[in-house]
């Protein structure tokens, strides 16, 4: 009987969706990326030599699966834990992604201090040395130096280590740096990537162990490697800072235990990353006057309300065509509602340059800082400031109408903790009667009502 031999193929796969393609092209057919197909020789089984079949699963009614509880494991980080959604699940897959140098590997050596003794732990590295791990632990005094940590990039031997010391929290730094030697592609790879991840996700099933998965992020801030990458695991949280800036921000993008869009405030310091636990301090210049083209407002972070201060600047356009620039917020959107601005308040803005920004390096990504923006870029025409103890939050509609946003009573409350005075808000989040509110609320239904109180 003849013995079966492998079969290898060539095929060209794209480094950012993953897709397969027989042969080179420019331009990927799947997410129209350019210069992504990469040359990688895939092995093939023979057909009709599968193997023995896996036991085909059980249907089961969901009315008849218990449900079980999650207990969750705090780290000992309060602003970790908020973004994660209260601590670490058991065999939850965690994905962190941040630029170089952002402080990833400092903020998880500091969870696995605060985790050991608790838990047993486990620090995976494949791009340091454990003496500069060790230099860096020491550098950050942490408060407990017995950390097992390995040096190791292959996906077999880590998976060996793992099955003997069974840890509970296990942190890999970082995923692009592991290889499968099943795969003839190099470490980094779409294949390799994806082979590794998979691997160490049934392991973290079957065994209830939480992993930490560091990843490296493109020039566009996207974590490196496949879109399935995100897919697979249970929790992507992004690292973010706005440069020159000491301040960190961890924001959780997928969360399949908790809120999406939560985060999480750190100052880099000497010692390490130290939890920020007033971030809306961080947010607002609370300027001496009021000044024009500045207008406070509060956003909503997941589950955390933030007082931010939303920033405008108006001026003659040099050029045939007029700039609209937005940092922090959506330049379509700014686009928009200056359209809005002239069509139901009759301000043209047609040959003016319109500059917004969100200070801090904040990113708001809800409606609420529609009616803020419109008021402040107002302000800014006409020289006329925005008194600095009032808030001002809402959307706005094409039709001119100012639409309510969820969360009213907690932005109140929150911007009534700061000290605010005064408040626009939409007419639907009128608050009620039951709530106490030592400030001065203005609920408006239309654009020229909220121009017209402020």
């Amino acid at each position: 009987m003849a013995k079966s031999v492998t079969r290898r193929s060539t095929v060209f796969v794209c480094q950012d969706c993953g897709a397969a393609h027989p042969k080179w092209a420019g331009q990927c057919g799947e997410c129209g990326a350019w210069n992504t197909l990469v040359e990688t020789v895939s092995a093939a089984r023979p057909r009709g030599h599968g193997g023995a079949v896996a036991a085909a699963a059980q249907v089961a009614r969901l009315d008849q699966v218990t449900g079980e509880s999650t207990q969750r494991v705090p780290t000992g980080l309060a602003e970790l834990d908020r973004v994660l959604g209260g601590g670490v699940v058991p065999g939850a897959v965690i994905l962190l992604g941040g630029d170089p140098g952002i402080g990833k590997s400092t903020l998880l050596l500091q969870a696995l201090a605060a985790l050991q003794g608790r838990l047993p732990t486990l620090y995976i590295t494949g791009e340091e040395s454990l003496s500069q791990v060790s230099l860096r632990a020491r550098r950050l005094e942490l408060p407990r130096l017995d950390l097992p940590a390995i040096t190791e990039t292959s996906t077999e031997q880590i998976l060996e280590v793992l099955r003997r010391t069974t840890p509970a929290f296990v942190v890999v730094d970082s995923i692009q740096t592991l290889y499968s030697q099943g795969l003839d592609a190099a470490p980094g790879s779409v294949s390799q990537l994806r082979e590794s991840a998979a691997q160490l996700v049934r392991y973290a099933k079957q065994a209830g162990c939480a992993i930490v998965l560091v990843g490296h992020v493109t020039k566009e801030g996207a974590i490196a490697g496949p879109r399935v990458l995100e897919h697979m695991v249970d929790t992507v949280l992004y690292f973010e800072h706005d440069p020159g800036s000491r301040f960190r921000i961890v924001r959780a993008v997928k969360n399949r235990f908790g809120a999406v869009n939560e985060l999480g405030v750190f100052a880099m310091t000497d010692g390490g990353l130290r939890e920020v636990s007033n971030p809306s301090a961080l947010f607002l210049s609370r300027h001496e006057l009021a000044v024009p083209g500045s207008v406070i407002t509060v956003t909503r972070q997941g589950t955390r309300p933030l007082v931010v201060e939303v920033q405008a600047l108006v001026d003659a356009s040099q050029a045939g065509s007029p700039r609209r620039v937005a940092l922090g917020m959506e330049g379509n959107r700014l686009a928009m509602l200056l359209a809005v601005l002239h069509r139901h308040a009759g301000v043209a803005l047609a040959d003016q340059d319109v500059f917004a920004n969100v200070v801090g390096g904040m990113r708001i990504q809800e409606t609420a800082a529609d009616l803020p923006l419109l008021l402040a870029a107002l302000s800014s025409l006409r020289g006329r400031p925005v008194p600095n103890d009032m808030v001002v939050f809402g959307e706005v509609g094409l039709a001119g109408e100012i639409r309510p946003v969820q969360g009213g009573e907690e932005r109140l409350l929150e911007a009534a903790k700061h000290g605010f005075k005064r408040a626009v808000v939409p007419e639907a989040n009128r608050p009620r009667r039951s709530v106490k509110l030592d400030m001065d609320v203005l609920a408006v239904a239309r654009l020229e009502q909220a121009i017209a109180a402020v």
